[in-house]
């Protein structure tokens, strides 16, 4: 159904998980799906640059429940026990993005954000609808964010959010 988009979700993902923040140490993945399975994702992971290869590798995750690298033990892909807050340290701040959110810039989006403490950004892998802050009890507080006054494809919306945030922490 088109409410299932595990497209937006491959490119997604090779939007956080290229980018500079992401090399440098400073992003953690997690991937939540309609049907209640939790996945971690290696930030070390190289994902497949073709969809078709995505859909397989997501396939064999969901039937072996971890994939692991080639050359070494590490685990790059695995399904977690739920909830996700088992995974995320005591009162995280958390941001849901949406266009109807709260309209920022992303750069000051980017200088508002906590410096002392981790902070969760939740973003939909969806063709339409929105995120529910409801949704997300795990985090302490979750403000909806908008950066942009148009629609923006999950992709676009990381690369601005990723680039504000590594130019506000000189990540380069």
């Amino acid at each position: 159904p088109a409410e299932y988009r595990p497209d937006i979700l491959h490119q997604e993902l090779l939007a956080i998980l290229d980018s500079p923040l992401n090399k440098a140490g400073h992003v953690k993945v997690f991937i939540h799906s309609r049907t209640n399975v939790l996945i971690e994702v290696s930030p070390k992971i190289r994902i497949p640059r073709t969809f078709k290869r995505f859909s397989g590798l997501m396939v064999q995750l969901l039937h072996k429940m971890k994939i692991r690298a080639a050359s070494s033990s590490e685990m790059l892909l695995r399904v977690v026990k739920n909830p996700i807050s088992r995974h995320l340290p005591a009162g995280v701040r958390g941001y849901c993005f949406s266009k109807g959110g709260k309209l920022y810039n992303p750069t000051t989006f980017a200088q508002q954000l906590p410096e002392d403490s981790p902070v969760v950004l939740v973003l939909g892998a969806m063709a339409s609808g929105a995120i529910d802050p409801n949704d997300h009890p795990y985090v302490e507080t979750t403000d909806m964010v908008s950066i942009s006054e148009y629609p923006l494809s999950g992709a676009c919306a990381i690369n601005r959010i990723m680039g504000a945030i590594e130019h506000h922490w000189g990540v380069v």
